[in-house]
Protein backbone atom coordinates (compact mmCIF):
# COMPACT_ATOMS: atom_id res chain seq x y z
CA UNK A 1 0.00 0.00 0.00
CA UNK A 2 2.81 2.44 0.85
CA UNK A 3 4.23 2.55 -2.67
CA UNK A 4 0.80 2.87 -4.30
CA UNK A 5 -0.25 5.60 -1.88
CA UNK A 6 2.98 7.54 -2.40
CA UNK A 7 2.46 7.40 -6.16
CA UNK A 8 -1.09 8.68 -5.73
CA UNK A 9 0.08 11.59 -3.59
CA UNK A 10 2.78 12.45 -6.14
CA UNK A 11 0.20 12.63 -8.93
CA UNK A 12 -2.25 14.65 -6.85
CA UNK A 13 0.49 17.14 -5.95
CA UNK A 14 1.16 17.62 -9.66
CA UNK A 15 -2.45 18.55 -10.27
CA UNK A 16 -2.31 21.05 -7.42
CA UNK A 17 0.41 22.83 -9.39
CA UNK A 18 -1.67 22.61 -12.57
CA UNK A 19 -4.66 24.06 -10.75
CA UNK A 20 -2.73 27.14 -9.72
CA UNK A 21 -1.70 27.72 -13.33
CA UNK A 22 -5.35 27.57 -14.45
CA UNK A 23 -6.66 30.11 -11.95
CA UNK A 24 -7.23 33.61 -13.35
CA UNK A 25 -4.52 36.07 -12.38
CA UNK A 26 -5.10 37.58 -8.92
CA UNK A 27 -8.29 35.56 -8.52
CA UNK A 28 -9.88 35.38 -5.08
CA UNK A 29 -11.59 32.12 -4.10
CA UNK A 30 -14.68 31.88 -1.89
CA UNK A 31 -16.03 28.40 -1.07
CA UNK A 32 -19.81 28.69 -0.76
CA UNK A 33 -20.47 25.22 0.72
CA UNK A 34 -18.37 23.56 3.43
CA UNK A 35 -19.26 21.37 6.42
CA UNK A 36 -17.60 21.00 9.80
CA UNK A 37 -18.60 18.22 12.16
CA UNK A 38 -19.26 14.49 12.21
CA UNK A 39 -21.96 13.12 9.93
CA UNK A 40 -23.92 10.00 10.76
CA UNK A 41 -22.64 8.59 7.42
CA UNK A 42 -19.08 8.54 8.81
CA UNK A 43 -17.68 11.60 7.03
CA UNK A 44 -15.86 14.18 9.14
CA UNK A 45 -15.25 17.84 8.50
CA UNK A 46 -12.31 18.88 10.68
CA UNK A 47 -11.61 22.53 11.46
CA UNK A 48 -7.81 22.24 11.26
CA UNK A 49 -7.94 20.32 7.98
CA UNK A 50 -10.30 22.84 6.38
CA UNK A 51 -8.08 25.67 7.56
CA UNK A 52 -5.07 23.97 5.93
CA UNK A 53 -7.01 23.54 2.68
CA UNK A 54 -8.02 27.20 2.66
CA UNK A 55 -4.43 28.25 3.35
CA UNK A 56 -2.94 25.92 0.74
CA UNK A 57 -5.27 26.93 -2.07
CA UNK A 58 -5.64 30.60 -1.18
CA UNK A 59 -9.35 30.39 -0.29
CA UNK A 60 -10.37 33.58 1.49
CA UNK A 61 -13.77 32.72 3.01
CA UNK A 62 -16.51 30.12 3.01
CA UNK A 63 -20.12 29.53 4.00
CA UNK A 64 -19.93 26.87 6.74
CA UNK A 65 -22.50 24.71 8.50
CA UNK A 66 -22.74 21.50 10.47
CA UNK A 67 -23.39 18.01 9.14
CA UNK A 68 -26.26 15.60 9.87
CA UNK A 69 -24.83 14.84 13.29
CA UNK A 70 -25.59 12.21 15.89
CA UNK A 71 -26.41 14.89 18.48
CA UNK A 72 -28.61 16.91 16.11
CA UNK A 73 -31.69 16.57 18.32
CA UNK A 74 -33.28 18.80 19.39
CA UNK A 75 -33.26 21.12 16.41
CA UNK A 76 -29.49 20.98 15.65
CA UNK A 77 -28.94 23.18 18.71
CA UNK A 78 -25.67 21.58 19.84
CA UNK A 79 -24.13 21.28 16.34
CA UNK A 80 -25.21 24.85 15.58
CA UNK A 81 -23.41 26.02 18.72
CA UNK A 82 -20.26 24.33 17.45
CA UNK A 83 -20.75 26.05 14.09
CA UNK A 84 -20.96 29.42 15.80
CA UNK A 85 -17.78 28.67 17.75
CA UNK A 86 -15.98 27.67 14.54
CA UNK A 87 -17.06 30.97 13.02
CA UNK A 88 -15.69 32.95 15.96
CA UNK A 89 -12.46 30.97 15.99
CA UNK A 90 -11.88 31.65 12.29
CA UNK A 91 -12.36 35.40 12.78
CA UNK A 92 -14.81 35.65 9.91
CA UNK A 93 -13.15 33.25 7.50
CA UNK A 94 -15.73 30.50 8.05
CA UNK A 95 -19.10 32.26 7.87
CA UNK A 96 -21.62 30.32 9.99
CA UNK A 97 -25.04 29.20 8.76
CA UNK A 98 -27.68 27.77 11.11
CA UNK A 99 -28.97 24.34 10.12
CA UNK A 100 -32.66 23.68 10.79
CA UNK A 101 -34.98 20.74 11.36
CA UNK A 102 -38.56 21.66 10.49
CA UNK A 103 -39.91 19.27 13.13
CA UNK A 104 -38.05 20.89 16.05
CA UNK A 105 -38.72 24.63 16.53
CA UNK A 106 -36.98 25.85 13.36
CA UNK A 107 -37.93 29.50 13.84
CA UNK A 108 -36.79 29.59 17.45
CA UNK A 109 -33.47 28.00 16.51
CA UNK A 110 -33.04 30.30 13.52
CA UNK A 111 -33.66 33.40 15.61
CA UNK A 112 -31.38 32.18 18.40
CA UNK A 113 -28.45 31.51 16.06
CA UNK A 114 -28.95 34.60 13.91
CA UNK A 115 -28.91 36.68 17.08
CA UNK A 116 -25.63 34.98 18.04
CA UNK A 117 -23.93 35.71 14.71
CA UNK A 118 -25.11 33.19 12.12
CA UNK A 119 -25.16 34.75 8.66
CA UNK A 120 -27.36 32.30 6.76
CA UNK A 121 -29.69 29.29 6.93
CA UNK A 122 -29.04 25.72 5.73
CA UNK A 123 -31.90 23.37 4.76
CA UNK A 124 -31.53 19.73 3.71
CA UNK A 125 -34.84 18.21 2.56
CA UNK A 126 -33.37 14.74 1.90
CA UNK A 127 -31.56 14.38 5.25
CA UNK A 128 -34.37 15.95 7.28
CA UNK A 129 -37.10 14.26 5.20
CA UNK A 130 -39.39 17.08 4.17
CA UNK A 131 -40.86 18.16 0.85
CA UNK A 132 -40.77 21.63 -0.62
CA UNK A 133 -44.54 22.01 -0.28
CA UNK A 134 -44.20 21.82 3.51
CA UNK A 135 -46.09 24.74 5.07
CA UNK A 136 -43.37 25.06 7.74
CA UNK A 137 -40.97 26.44 5.11
CA UNK A 138 -42.85 29.72 4.68
CA UNK A 139 -41.85 31.18 8.09
CA UNK A 140 -38.24 30.11 7.45
CA UNK A 141 -38.22 32.12 4.22
CA UNK A 142 -39.96 34.94 6.02
CA UNK A 143 -37.25 35.24 8.66
CA UNK A 144 -34.54 35.00 5.98
CA UNK A 145 -36.20 37.89 4.15
CA UNK A 146 -36.60 39.90 7.35
CA UNK A 147 -32.99 39.36 8.46
CA UNK A 148 -31.60 39.68 4.90
CA UNK A 149 -29.69 36.39 5.12
CA UNK A 150 -29.40 33.71 2.41
CA UNK A 151 -30.91 30.25 2.51
CA UNK A 152 -28.77 27.43 1.14
CA UNK A 153 -30.83 24.36 0.27
CA UNK A 154 -29.74 20.91 -0.87
CA UNK A 155 -30.50 20.46 -4.57
CA UNK A 156 -28.59 17.27 -5.31
CA UNK A 157 -29.38 13.57 -5.37
CA UNK A 158 -32.24 11.96 -3.51
CA UNK A 159 -34.99 14.52 -4.19
CA UNK A 160 -38.19 14.62 -6.23
CA UNK A 161 -38.75 17.64 -8.50
CA UNK A 162 -38.54 20.77 -6.35
CA UNK A 163 -38.68 23.72 -8.77
CA UNK A 164 -42.38 24.61 -8.67
CA UNK A 165 -42.72 24.61 -4.88
CA UNK A 166 -39.42 26.45 -4.43
CA UNK A 167 -40.49 29.06 -6.97
CA UNK A 168 -43.65 29.76 -4.98
CA UNK A 169 -41.56 30.43 -1.87
CA UNK A 170 -39.18 32.73 -3.75
CA UNK A 171 -42.10 34.64 -5.26
CA UNK A 172 -43.69 35.04 -1.83
CA UNK A 173 -40.44 36.17 -0.15
CA UNK A 174 -38.38 37.99 -2.81
CA UNK A 175 -36.01 39.50 -0.23
CA UNK A 176 -34.77 36.03 0.81
CA UNK A 177 -31.71 35.24 -1.29
CA UNK A 178 -31.52 31.57 -2.23
CA UNK A 179 -28.54 29.29 -2.94
CA UNK A 180 -29.41 25.96 -4.56
CA UNK A 181 -26.64 23.47 -3.83
CA UNK A 182 -25.09 20.91 -6.17
CA UNK A 183 -26.04 22.88 -9.31
CA UNK A 184 -29.66 21.86 -8.70
CA UNK A 185 -29.09 18.55 -10.49
CA UNK A 186 -32.08 16.96 -8.72
CA UNK A 187 -34.33 19.09 -10.93
CA UNK A 188 -31.97 21.08 -13.15
CA UNK A 189 -34.29 21.67 -16.07
CA UNK A 190 -37.14 22.74 -13.79
CA UNK A 191 -34.96 24.94 -11.58
CA UNK A 192 -33.26 26.59 -14.54
CA UNK A 193 -36.63 27.15 -16.17
CA UNK A 194 -37.89 28.87 -13.04
CA UNK A 195 -34.80 30.75 -11.87
CA UNK A 196 -32.37 31.32 -14.75
CA UNK A 197 -31.89 35.07 -15.07
CA UNK A 198 -33.48 35.77 -11.68
CA UNK A 199 -31.28 38.03 -9.57
CA UNK A 200 -30.95 36.81 -5.99
CA UNK A 201 -31.17 33.10 -6.81
CA UNK A 202 -27.81 31.32 -7.01
CA UNK A 203 -26.54 27.80 -7.66
CA UNK A 204 -23.31 26.28 -6.36
CA UNK A 205 -20.94 24.08 -8.36
CA UNK A 206 -20.48 21.18 -5.90
CA UNK A 207 -21.17 18.19 -8.18
CA UNK A 208 -19.10 15.18 -9.21
CA UNK A 209 -19.87 15.01 -12.92
CA UNK A 210 -18.29 17.54 -15.29
CA UNK A 211 -21.10 16.81 -17.76
CA UNK A 212 -23.60 18.06 -15.17
CA UNK A 213 -21.68 21.33 -14.89
CA UNK A 214 -21.54 21.79 -18.66
CA UNK A 215 -25.30 21.34 -18.84
CA UNK A 216 -25.75 23.67 -15.87
CA UNK A 217 -23.65 26.49 -17.36
CA UNK A 218 -25.71 26.24 -20.56
CA UNK A 219 -28.87 27.04 -18.59
CA UNK A 220 -27.87 29.50 -15.83
CA UNK A 221 -26.22 32.93 -15.88
CA UNK A 222 -22.57 33.26 -14.71
CA UNK A 223 -23.80 35.92 -12.27
CA UNK A 224 -25.82 33.17 -10.53
CA UNK A 225 -22.97 30.68 -10.07
CA UNK A 226 -21.01 30.18 -6.84
CA UNK A 227 -17.91 28.03 -6.58
CA UNK A 228 -18.32 25.36 -3.88
CA UNK A 229 -16.49 22.21 -2.79
CA UNK A 230 -18.96 20.51 -0.40
CA UNK A 231 -16.01 19.70 1.92
CA UNK A 232 -15.42 17.05 3.26
CA UNK A 233 -17.21 15.26 0.40
CA UNK A 234 -15.54 17.40 -2.24
CA UNK A 235 -11.75 17.73 -2.12
CA UNK A 236 -8.97 19.68 -3.77
CA UNK A 237 -7.56 19.87 -6.38
CA UNK A 238 -10.53 18.13 -8.07
CA UNK A 239 -13.16 20.55 -6.76
CA UNK A 240 -11.59 23.68 -8.20
CA UNK A 241 -10.36 21.98 -11.38
CA UNK A 242 -13.80 20.66 -12.31
CA UNK A 243 -15.36 24.10 -11.87
CA UNK A 244 -12.61 25.92 -13.77
CA UNK A 245 -12.14 23.53 -16.68
CA UNK A 246 -15.85 23.13 -17.37
CA UNK A 247 -16.44 26.87 -17.11
CA UNK A 248 -13.66 27.56 -19.60
CA UNK A 249 -15.05 24.89 -21.93
CA UNK A 250 -18.46 26.56 -21.66
CA UNK A 251 -16.93 29.88 -22.71
CA UNK A 252 -16.64 31.82 -19.45
CA UNK A 253 -14.46 34.90 -19.83
CA UNK A 254 -11.89 35.79 -17.16
CA UNK A 255 -14.18 38.22 -15.35
CA UNK A 256 -16.97 35.66 -15.31
CA UNK A 257 -14.58 33.09 -13.84
CA UNK A 258 -13.74 35.58 -11.09
CA UNK A 259 -17.43 36.12 -10.39
CA UNK A 260 -17.91 32.38 -10.03
CA UNK A 261 -14.82 31.90 -7.87
CA UNK A 262 -15.58 34.69 -5.41
CA UNK A 263 -17.32 37.78 -6.75
CA UNK A 264 -20.90 36.54 -6.54
CA UNK A 265 -20.41 34.97 -3.08
CA UNK A 266 -18.69 38.08 -1.77
CA UNK A 267 -21.72 40.16 -2.70
CA UNK A 268 -23.95 37.79 -0.71
CA UNK A 269 -21.61 37.76 2.29
CA UNK A 270 -21.20 41.55 2.22
CA UNK A 271 -24.94 42.24 1.96
CA UNK A 272 -24.61 43.80 -1.49
CA UNK A 273 -27.35 43.50 -4.13
CA UNK A 274 -26.81 40.76 -6.72
CA UNK A 275 -25.59 41.60 -10.19
CA UNK A 276 -28.10 41.60 -13.01
CA UNK A 277 -27.81 38.19 -14.71
CA UNK A 278 -26.55 37.96 -18.27
CA UNK A 279 -27.14 35.07 -20.65
CA UNK A 280 -25.94 31.50 -19.98
CA UNK A 281 -22.75 30.15 -21.56
CA UNK A 282 -22.01 27.06 -23.58
CA UNK A 283 -24.11 25.03 -25.94
CA UNK A 284 -26.76 22.36 -25.81
CA UNK A 285 -24.53 19.71 -27.31
CA UNK A 286 -21.23 18.23 -26.17
CA UNK A 287 -18.71 16.61 -28.48
CA UNK A 288 -15.76 14.39 -27.61
CA UNK A 289 -13.77 11.59 -29.17
CA UNK A 290 -15.05 8.03 -28.85
CA UNK A 291 -12.02 7.13 -26.71
CA UNK A 292 -12.78 9.85 -24.17
CA UNK A 293 -16.50 9.05 -24.24
CA UNK A 294 -15.73 5.43 -23.38
CA UNK A 295 -13.40 6.47 -20.57
CA UNK A 296 -16.04 8.78 -19.10
CA UNK A 297 -18.63 6.00 -19.29
CA UNK A 298 -16.44 3.50 -17.44
CA UNK A 299 -15.37 6.00 -14.78
CA UNK A 300 -19.01 6.91 -14.17
CA UNK A 301 -19.50 3.20 -13.44
CA UNK A 302 -16.53 3.23 -11.06
CA UNK A 303 -17.84 6.08 -8.95
CA UNK A 304 -20.70 4.28 -7.13
CA UNK A 305 -18.40 1.34 -6.46
CA UNK A 306 -15.98 3.65 -4.67
CA UNK A 307 -18.79 5.48 -2.85
CA UNK A 308 -20.13 2.18 -1.51
CA UNK A 309 -16.65 0.83 -0.67
CA UNK A 310 -16.81 -2.07 -3.14
CA UNK A 311 -14.01 -3.73 -5.05
CA UNK A 312 -13.74 -3.20 -8.80
CA UNK A 313 -15.26 -6.61 -9.53
CA UNK A 314 -16.64 -5.32 -12.83
CA UNK A 315 -13.18 -4.33 -14.03
CA UNK A 316 -14.21 -0.82 -15.04
CA UNK A 317 -10.75 0.67 -14.49
CA UNK A 318 -9.31 -1.94 -16.82
CA UNK A 319 -11.89 -1.06 -19.45
CA UNK A 320 -11.05 2.64 -19.12
CA UNK A 321 -7.35 1.83 -19.43
CA UNK A 322 -8.03 -0.18 -22.59
CA UNK A 323 -9.86 2.83 -24.02
CA UNK A 324 -6.68 4.87 -23.51
CA UNK A 325 -5.11 2.77 -26.28
CA UNK A 326 -7.71 3.96 -28.80
CA UNK A 327 -6.24 7.17 -30.19
CA UNK A 328 -9.26 7.86 -32.45
CA UNK A 329 -8.11 11.37 -33.25
CA UNK A 330 -7.40 12.20 -29.62
CA UNK A 331 -4.09 13.81 -28.63
CA UNK A 332 -1.85 11.05 -27.20
CA UNK A 333 -0.69 13.25 -24.31
CA UNK A 334 -4.28 13.60 -23.03
CA UNK A 335 -4.75 9.85 -22.94
CA UNK A 336 -1.37 9.28 -21.33
CA UNK A 337 -2.23 11.65 -18.49
CA UNK A 338 -5.48 9.78 -17.93
CA UNK A 339 -3.64 6.47 -18.08
CA UNK A 340 -1.17 7.55 -15.38
CA UNK A 341 -4.02 8.49 -13.05
CA UNK A 342 -5.89 5.25 -13.66
CA UNK A 343 -2.87 2.98 -13.23
CA UNK A 344 -2.23 4.56 -9.85
CA UNK A 345 -5.94 4.34 -8.93
CA UNK A 346 -6.10 0.65 -9.85
CA UNK A 347 -3.09 -0.26 -7.74
CA UNK A 348 -4.37 1.66 -4.74
CA UNK A 349 -7.93 0.33 -5.11
CA UNK A 350 -6.59 -3.23 -5.00
CA UNK A 351 -5.01 -2.62 -1.59
CA UNK A 352 -8.16 -1.32 0.12
CA UNK A 353 -9.54 -4.67 1.41
CA UNK A 354 -6.23 -5.36 3.17
CA UNK A 355 -6.12 -2.09 5.11
CA UNK A 356 -7.34 -1.29 8.58
CA UNK A 357 -9.84 1.54 9.07
CA UNK A 358 -7.16 4.13 9.84
CA UNK A 359 -5.33 3.54 6.55
CA UNK A 360 -8.40 2.75 4.45
CA UNK A 361 -9.93 6.22 4.72
CA UNK A 362 -7.02 8.20 3.20
CA UNK A 363 -6.38 5.47 0.64
CA UNK A 364 -10.03 5.45 -0.43
CA UNK A 365 -10.03 9.23 -0.74
CA UNK A 366 -6.89 9.16 -2.85
CA UNK A 367 -8.32 6.45 -5.10
CA UNK A 368 -11.49 8.45 -5.65
CA UNK A 369 -9.47 11.62 -6.29
CA UNK A 370 -7.44 9.90 -9.00
CA UNK A 371 -10.54 8.53 -10.72
CA UNK A 372 -12.29 11.90 -10.46
CA UNK A 373 -9.33 13.77 -11.97
CA UNK A 374 -9.18 11.24 -14.81
CA UNK A 375 -12.86 11.81 -15.55
CA UNK A 376 -12.48 15.60 -15.44
CA UNK A 377 -9.70 15.31 -18.02
CA UNK A 378 -11.78 12.94 -20.16
CA UNK A 379 -14.67 15.40 -20.35
CA UNK A 380 -12.74 18.68 -20.52
CA UNK A 381 -9.80 17.74 -22.72
CA UNK A 382 -9.10 20.74 -24.93
CA UNK A 383 -10.79 23.20 -22.56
Amino acid sequence: MDEAYERAQELLAGYEVELRSELPENAEIFDAHVHLGNDIDGFQGVYEELERIFDSFGISRGFMFCMDEADRHPGFRVPNDRTLEHGKRSEGRFIPFVRLDLTEDPIGEAERCLDLGARGIKLHPRAQRFLLNDERLAPVFAIAAERRVPILIHGGRGLPPIADNLARLVEAYPDAQLIIAHAGIADLAGLAGRFAGKAGVFFDTSVWSPVDLLSFYHQVSPEQVLYASDYPYGRQPSSLLIALRTARLAGFEEEQLKLMLAGNANRIANGEPPLEPTGPRGGGTFTQSMALARIHQYLSMATPLLWTRQADTVGVIGLALNACDDRDGQAPEDLERIRDLLLAARELWRTLPELDDEDRVPASRATFALVHLADILAVTSGA
